[in-house]
C-alpha cells in the first residue's frame, strides 16, 4: 500500500505520525522498551496530545532481533498467530549521550535518540535500519489505522522471497500483497504468500502477521523496503547470520523445519490428469505402459474424478468407474506403486457429507448462523472449519478410512479462496485466518498420515501455504501453462519459495493447462526430474510420454533413471533441508553470495550445493548460463570448463547444462529402478576437480535419515587419500576427469568412461591413490 505522493506529499486523507525521539526507555533482562513521541519534546507543554509509539526490542533466539511497535495496546488480541519457537534471551543495553545500544551475541541495535533512528548490525556489518519518516503510525480520514516500517536498502542490494512469486525473481520495484489467491502462475497473485524476505547482503526480515501484509519493495521509496499492516501494532524480526544459509537456518528455527518426506516420494509420479476420462482399465494401461517401456514409476495419483462429480469432497470412490477400489489399490501396490488421491477442504452441497457437516457444526458460518456457501468450484460448497477440534477429527476420520484402504498420500489442493465474511468456531479473526487457513488444512492432513503410516512416511502434495507451511511438505507450483514462458515462471516461483524455508518443491511437468508440443514436454521432463519431486500432471489431456512421441519415452526413462542414481546425494540434501532448513532447490545467490554475477540469476539453480542445473527454455536447444569461478565438470559428458563467465551451449533432449561444482565428492547409487533403496550398498563416490590440500567430504544416509557412511578425500600433489567410515558394504571411488593412475594402496583400479574407478580391498580399507603424469 502506497501512503505517500512522491517525496514530499502524502495521499489525500492520509495522516502519518513518525517517532521523533526517544524520550524515555525501560531496560529489562530480556528487552529494551522505548517510548517515542511523534513530535519533538521541547518542554512540559510538548508532552500534551499526540501519539507516542512504544517500541519493544528483544532477542527471541540467537542472531535474531524482534521489533514490536505499538500505538494503542489495549486492543483485544486477535487469533490466530504463527506458531513460533521463541525463548527470549538476555540482552545488554549500553548508553551514551546520543545513543542506546541493545546487544545480544553478534546482533546489536543502535538507536539514535534524537532525531529517532535505528540500525541493526551483525558484528560490525550493518544489515539495515529505519530512519527519517521510516517507522510510522498512520490514520486515514475514513477511520482506518496502519503501522508501517521502512527498512533501508544499500546500493546494489536485492530483495528475494515473499513466498512463491512468479514475477521477477528480484523483488525490487514490486508491490507485493501477502494474501493467498488462486491466480495461476502467470500473474502477481500467489498460492503461497510468506511475509519473509532476504537480501543479498545476508539477512532476512520476517513480519509476524498472518493477515494481509502489504510490501512496497523499493517501489514507493526506492532505497527502502516498506511493509504495513492495518491496526495499531506491528511485529517484525530481523535475522542475521554469516551468510544466507545461516539466515534460513535461523528463520526455520523460528518458524519450523520441513519434515523429511519418505524417500519413495522422490520417485516419478504419474497422474490421471484432471478432466480426462479414466477408470481402472485406463489406470492399468498407463501403469503397465510405463513398466513395459522401462520407465520406473513410483507413485500413481488419482485426481479429482476418483470421486463422483458435483460431490467433492465425499471421500468415496466413484463405483461407476472404480467398482472395486480396495482390490484396485491392492493390485497397484503389487506392482510396486504408492497411491495418492486428490482432496480439498470443501464439501459440496450434493455430497452425502454436507448434511453431516452442517449438523456437526464443521463448516464456516456467516454471522447470522447460516453456513457460508458459494458456487465457485463446487455448487453450494461449504468450507471445513479447522479451528473446530471436532471438525478436524471428523475430516481426519474420512482420511483414515482411505489410508486403511491403501492410500499413501494426499494431494491437498486449494485452500486459497478463504472468505473473510465468516465466523470461526474458536473466534479467530477472518482476516488473519485467510492465509493461515492453509496451515491448519495441511497440518491436519499431514499429521493424520503420520499418525497412521508412521514417522517419516507422511507426505502431502500441497498447493497453498504461508509462513510455517514448510513443516508439511511437499508443495507444488500450481496451474502453469504448456509454454516455455510458463516453465520459466514456475522456476522463478520455486526459487522464491525456497528462500522462505520451503525445502521441497515440485511443478507440473509439461504444464497443466493445454498440451505441450513434444519439444517442450521433453525439455520440461529434464527440469522436472532434476527437482526434488517430480510429477507428470495436466488438465484435459494425459501426460504419458508415448502420447507425445516415442523419443519422449526415451527422454523420460533417461532422466528418471538418472535421478534414481543421484538419490544418495539428493537424500543427503533432503536430510539437510530437514535438519538445517536449507532447501534442496537453491537459487545461485544462496550458494554464491559473494559472486555478484549470481545476484539476479533465475533461469538456473543449484540442486543441493554441488549440482548446477540450467533448464533449456528454447526450441533450438540453445541455453545461456553463468558458471561461478573454478573448474566445473559436466556430469553427463565429463567435459570440464572454467567458470567465472557466461556460457552458451547447444543441447539435445538427453542433456542440458548439468555441472558439478569444483572440489566435490558426489555420491551416486547402484540402483536406477526405484528411488528408495539401500544407498550405502554399492555407492560410488565421484570426485571432481579436487583442490590440493583441502579435504572434500560426502555423506550417505539411510532411509530413516540416519547417517550411515562418510567419505573424506584429500589430494596432496599426485597423491589422493580416501577414508570411508561406516560402509560395511561394497563401495567405490571414482576420480572424474583423471585418466592416469600409477598405483593404489589397499585397492584396485580400472578405467571406465567416467574416469578411474578405484575399488577398496575391503569396505573399511583406507585408499591411497597415486596419480600418474
Amino acid at each position: 500500500m502506497k501512503f505517500s505522493d512522491g517525496n514530499w506529499l502524502f495521499q489525500p486523507g492520509v495522516h502519518p505520525h513518525f517517532p521523533a525521539e526517544v524520550y524515555d526507555y525501560r531496560v529489562e533482562d530480556h528487552a529494551l522498551t522505548l517510548y517515542a513521541p511523534c513530535k519533538p519534546i521541547y518542554g512540559r507543554g510538548s508532552t500534551i496530545d499526540g501519539p507516542v509509539l512504544t517500541i519493544r526490542l528483544s532477542a527471541p533466539a540467537p542472531d535474531i532481533v524482534r521489533v514490536q511497535v505499538v500505538h494503542f495496546k489495549g486492543r483485544v488480541p486477535r487469533r490466530p498467530e504463527f506458531p513460533l519457537c521463541i525463548e527470549e534471551m538476555p540482552v545488554q543495553v549500553a548508553e551514551d549521550a546520543d545513543e542506546l545500544r541493545l546487544l545480544h551475541g553478534k546482533m546489536s541495535v543502535r538507536i539514535r535518540k534524537r532525531p529517532f533512528a535505528m540500525d541493526v548490525y551483525y558484528g560490525e556489518r550493518r544489515l539495515t535500519g529505519t530512519g527519517r519518516k521510516g517507522m510510522a503510525y498512520i490514520r486515514t480520514d475514513d477511520g482506518r489505522t496502519y503501522v508501517r516500517e521502512q527498512l533501508g536498502l544499500g546500493v546494489g542490494e536485492n530483495v528475494y522471497g515473499l513466498g512463491e512469486r512468479f514475477t521477477a525473481f528480484v523483488k525490487n520495484g514490486q508491490t507485493v500483497d501477502i494474501w493467498n489467491r488462486d491466480g495461476g502462475t502467470s500473474t502477481e497473485q500467489a498460492y503461497k504468500n510468506v511475509p519473509f524476505y532476504v537480501t543479498n547482503r545476508g539477512y532476512g526480515v520476517f513480519v509476524n502477521h498472518p493477515e494481509l501484509v502489504s510490501f512496497e519493495v523499493a517501489s514507493e521509496v526506492v532505497s527502502r523496503v516498506q511493509f504495513s499492516v492495518a491496526g495499531e501494532a506491528l511485529d517484525y524480526f530481523v535475522i542475521g547470520g554469516e551468510d544466507l544459509k545461516d539466515v534460513l537456518t535461523r528463520y526455520t528455527d523460528l518458524t519450523g523445519k520441513p519434515a523429511l518426506p519418505p524417500a519413495w516420494s522422490f520417485g516419478l509420479w504419474l497422474t490421471t490428469s484432471f478432466t480426462t476420462d479414466y477408470d481402472e482399465q485406463t489406470v492399468n494401461h498407463f501403469v503397465d505402459g510405463m513398466q513395459a517401456r522401462g520407465i520406473p514409476l513410483r507413485v500413481f495419483h488419482f485426481d479429482c474424478f476418483w470421486m463422483k462429480e458435483f460431490e467433492w469432497c465425499n471421500f468415496e470412490w466413484d463405483r461407476r468407474v472404480f467398482p472395486d477400489p480396495e482390490g484396485m489399490l491392492r493390485r497397484l501396490k503389487e506392482k510396486g506403486l504408492k497411491v495418492c488421491v486428490w482432496i480439498n477442504p470443501y464439501i459440496a452441497q450434493k455430497s452425502p457429507l454436507f448434511d453431516e457437516a452442517v449438523a456437526g457444526g464443521y463448516l464456516l458460518r456467516r454471522a447470522n448462523g447460516d453456513v457460508w456457501q458459494w458456487d465457485l468450484w463446487q455448487p453450494g460448497m461449504g468450507i471445513v472449519d479447522f479451528t473446530n477440534p471436532e471438525a478436524r477429527r471428523w475430516f481426519a476420520g474420512k482420511l483414515k478410512a482411505l489410508i486403511d484402504m491403501g492410500v499413501d498420500a494426499f494431494k491437498t489442493d486449494f485452500g486459497e479462496r478463504i472468505p473473510t465474511d465468516v465466523v470461526y468456531h474458536d473466534g479467530s479473526d477472518p482476516e488473519r485466518m485467510h492465509n493461515y487457513y492453509t496451515y491448519l488444512y495441511n497440518q491436519v492432513v499431514f499429521e493424520t498420515l503420520r499418525e497412521h503410516l508412521g514417522e517419516g512416511q507422511a507426505v502431502v502434495f500441497a498447493r497453498s501455504a504461508t509462513a510455517g507451511g514448510q513443516r508439511f511438505p511437499v508443495h507444488w507450483g500450481g496451474d502453469c501453462f504448456a509454454t516455455y514462458e510458463s516453465m520459466a515462471e514456475s522456476l522463478r516461483g520455486g526459487l522464491s519459495l525456497s528462500l522462505c524455508g520451503f525445502g521441497f518443491w515440485s511443478h507440473d511437468i509439461g504444464g497443466f493447462e493445454d498440451s505441450a508440443p513434444p519439444d517442450l514436454y521433453k525439455r520440461w521432463v529434464a527440469f522436472g526430474l532434476l527437482s526434488s519431486h517430480s510429477r507428470l500432471h495436466g488438465n484435459s489431456s494425459y501426460r504419458v510420454p508415448w502420447l507425445f512421441e516415442e523419443e519422449a519415452v526415451d527422454v523420460l526413462r533417461h532422466f528418471t533413471r538418472l535421478k534414481y542414481r543421484l538419490m544418495p546425494y539428493l537424500w543427503a540434501k533432503a536430510v539437510e533441508a530437514h535438519t538445517q532448513g536449507i532447501p534442496v532447490l537453491r537459487p545461485m545467490v544462496l550458494e554464491f553470495m559473494d559472486d555478484p554475477g549470481c545476484d539476479t540469476l533465475d533461469r538456473q539453480y543449484m540442486l543441493g550445493d554441488a549440482l548446477l542445473v540450467a533448464p533449456v527454455f528454447r526450441e533450438d536447444g540453445q541455453v545461456s548460463f553463468y558458471l561461478p569461478d573454478g573448474v566445473w565438470t559436466h556430469l553427463l559428458s565429463n567435459e570440464t570448463v572454467t567458470g567465472g563467465r557466461w556460457r552458451t551451449e547447444q543441447h539435445g533432449y538427453f542433456s542440458l547444462p548439468l555441472y558439478v561444482r569444483p572440489h566435490t565428492i558426489l555420491t551416486m547409487g547402484a540402483e536406477d529402478g526405484r528411488p528408495d533403496y539401500d544407498y550405502a550398498d554399492g555407492v560410488a563416490f565421484h570426485a571432481f576437480a579436487l583442490a590440493d590440500g583441502s579435504p572434500a567430504t560426502a555423506t550417505v544416509y539411510d532411509l530413516s535419515g540416519r547417517l550411515a557412511v562418510t567419505c573424506r578425500a584429500v589430494r596432496q600433489g599426485d597423491r589422493v587419500t580416501v577414508e570411508v567410515a561406516g560402509a560395511g558394504k561394497p563401495w567405490s571411488f571414482v576420480l572424474r576427469g583423471v585418466r592416469k593412475v600409477r598405483a593404489v594402496e589397499n585397492g584396485t583400479w580400472a578405467e571406465d568412461e567416467a574416469g578411474v574407478r578405484v575399488t577398496p580391498a575391503a569396505p573399511d580399507a583406507a585408499l591411497v591413490i597415486h596419480l600418474g603424469s
